[in-house]
């Protein structure tokens, strides 16, 4: 229901029962007509570093709650949406690829989803579409209108989703036998990201709550205390990668850690995937780019708008050579990227710079409304800064993650029950917790189900035996005791055999295993096998998690390296 210019392209407004139109004249299903009343006079252009949970009654002034977001119109100019349109309507004799052409040879049962706009968009690189690899036309028109936007000295667009991007920034920061500093709670793009530069890892280990079984953020110090312990054995690091915000919307320091990095001499690439956002209102966190960091690549496609296996990756400084990312990205991504993945990103873009400082307005109002009533709901938690013992400086208030813990049910129970039975869909489970992602389509009618579904799962499972299943359950971090045998790229590349799992302890790991999502790794090529990681995920198999990575996916063998 978001207002993009790339919709037309698409075909939404031809889905049967539903007029884009309607909406915005606020018709859809009966809602009546809705007005936003917002007072920009007090809506603060200063960025605040140190940022927490924003203040309700201040939001509230600011705007009502919506039931539909805020109209955005299309005067914005979108270059590369504009370019699609222009090339989609040209009456031409067409010989060139994909094999549908242009819809004629679409087939039925795909159309029959997405109407036959899908495919007539559906264009390959044209020139008049330009280059994504050397863009002299509207993709770098788009890409400079996005850095300007989002603040970066270049943005680059990606059609590999983040993963690419985290790929590209340490192949371009990191050489074979170079170190790259990281938290051990990294994305598995990380860890393959390792295996494509052949740079070796430095772990430092993240706060670990094991009331939730969440990891959070990283601290200036540990990120000082790697740079010394290398220096000790007379190494430096060529890069140092965050992950801020988490999945779970924990951000660390990244001002002072980027300031400590740059006396070194060192880049700091930030993978901000969820944290796209941040840029829109003044009660969000600061950026990465805002901090100081060097890269920062975002997923356009989570809370903001583009579509799924979009995002963009922004440079800043003069520590990182341009022209080294742009090679990175050239081999990791698609020589024939989706110009429809593409134009999502210019939409998105245009999207937001319509009113830039407003837009999030809404979706903050019901995500503050909806922390507040959680926190009010018998043997239901809200995650926030308190749970973890180090002084985080914000949390994503668009994030809200509940335990159940006291329920006496795990997250992946909870999880089913409210998808099978109620019909609420989650963006993340734990064995402990249950995620959800408020964004710029969140209504209040959704935040309504989701407190009704909450209550439901209270009334029937709070008691005493909440309090005894929440101490049974404590789970200790997989990866407190981390022991490297090979590089990533020497494992990733040695020969391999499997053994039974209870055989695999003290063996060197041969494969990436990760619960996913979040895809945080549990077991990394090259790390020695411990206990804790295969006691780990054998417990998270039994609670229901999906294991991601293993060659057995019933997990009684693993993969190791046969030196």
């Amino acid at each position: 229901m978001i207002s993009l210019p790339l919709e037309s392209l698409c075909g939404i407004s031809r889905l049967k029962n539903f007029s884009v139109s309607a909406v915005r004249d606020g018709n859809f299903r009966g809602q009546r007509r809705l007005k936003t009343f917002v007072s920009t006079a007090n809506i603060a252009t200063s960025r605040k570093q140190d940022s927490t949970a924003p203040s309700s009654e201040r939001i509230e002034d600011a705007a009502t709650y919506l039931t539909y977001p805020p109209k955005v119109s299309h005067s914005t100019t979108a270059p590369l949406v504009d370019a699609l349109r222009t090339c989609a309507k040209e009456d031409v004799a067409c010989f060139h690829f994909p094999g549908h052409n242009r819809g004629k040879a679409a087939p039925p049962s795909l159309e029959s989803i997405t109407g036959i706009s899908t495919f007539l968009h559906d264009l390959p690189e044209l020139p008049k579409l330009d280059d994504l690899f050397s863009p002299k036309g509207v993709i770098l028109d788009a890409q400079r209108k996005a850095a300007g936007l989002f603040g970066a000295l270049e943005t680059w667009f990606l059609v590999g989703g983040t993963t690419c991007g985290i790929q590209a920034s340490i192949m371009a920061t990191c050489a074979p036998g170079e170190t790259l500093i990281l938290p051990r709670n990294s994305h598995i793009s990380a860890t393959t990201g390792l295996v494509l530069s052949g740079a070796s890892p430095k772990y430092i280990m993240p706060e670990y709550s094991s009331d939730w079984d969440i990891p959070g953020g990283i601290t200036p110090s540990q990120v000082k205390q790697a740079i010394e312990d290398l220096a000790a054995e007379s190494k430096t690091a060529a890069a140092v990668l965050l992950t801020s915000p988490t999945y779970h919307g924990i951000c660390s320091n990244i001002s002072e850690i980027t300031s400590l990095c740059h006396s070194y001499g060192i880049p700091v690439i930030v993978d901000e995937a969820h944290g796209a956002h941040f840029r829109f209102h003044c009660d969000f966190p600061s950026t990465a780019l805002q901090q100081g960091a060097d890269l920062a690549v975002q997923s356009t496609h989570k809370v903001l708008t583009s579509l799924t296996q979009s995002s963009m990756l922004h440079l800043s400084g003069n520590l990182i050579d341009r022209d080294s990312v742009s090679r990175c990205l050239q081999m990791l991504q698609s020589s024939s990227p989706n110009y429809l993945l593409l134009a999502s990103l210019d939409a998105a873009r245009a999207q937001l710079s319509e009113n830039p400082n407003t837009i999030f307005i809404s979706s903050l109002n019901l995500a503050i409304k909806a922390k507040k009533e959680l926190g009010e709901i018998s043997g239901i938690s809200v995650l926030d800064l308190s749970c973890f013992s180090s002084l985080f400086p914000a949390i994503d208030p668009l994030r809200i993650t509940v335990g159940v813990s006291k329920l006496g049910i795990s997250g992946y129970r909870a999880d089913d029950i409210l998808c099978d039975e109620l019909k609420i869909i989650s963006e993340l489970v734990g064995c402990k917790s249950v995620t959800f992602a408020v964004n710029l389509g969140t209504t209040k009618e959704q935040i309504q189900i989701l407190l009704s579904g909450l209550r439901h799962l209270s009334s029937v499972f709070y008691g005493a035996k909440g309090l005894e299943y929440s101490k049974r359950t404590r789970i200790s971090a997989p990866f407190t005791d981390i022991i490297i045998g090979l590089s990533p790229r020497d494992a990733f590349f040695s020969k391999k055999r499997k053994v039974v799992m209870e055989e695999s302890i003290g063996k060197i790991c041969g494969e990436l295993i990760s619960s996913y999502p979040p895809g945080i790794p549990v077991l990394v090529p090259g790390e020695v096998v411990t206990k804790e990681a295969i006691f780990y995920l054998l417990e998270m198999k039994r609670m229901g998690a999906a294991i991601s990575g293993a060659a057995d996916h019933e997990l009684s063998l693993l993969t190791i390296c046969d030196l």
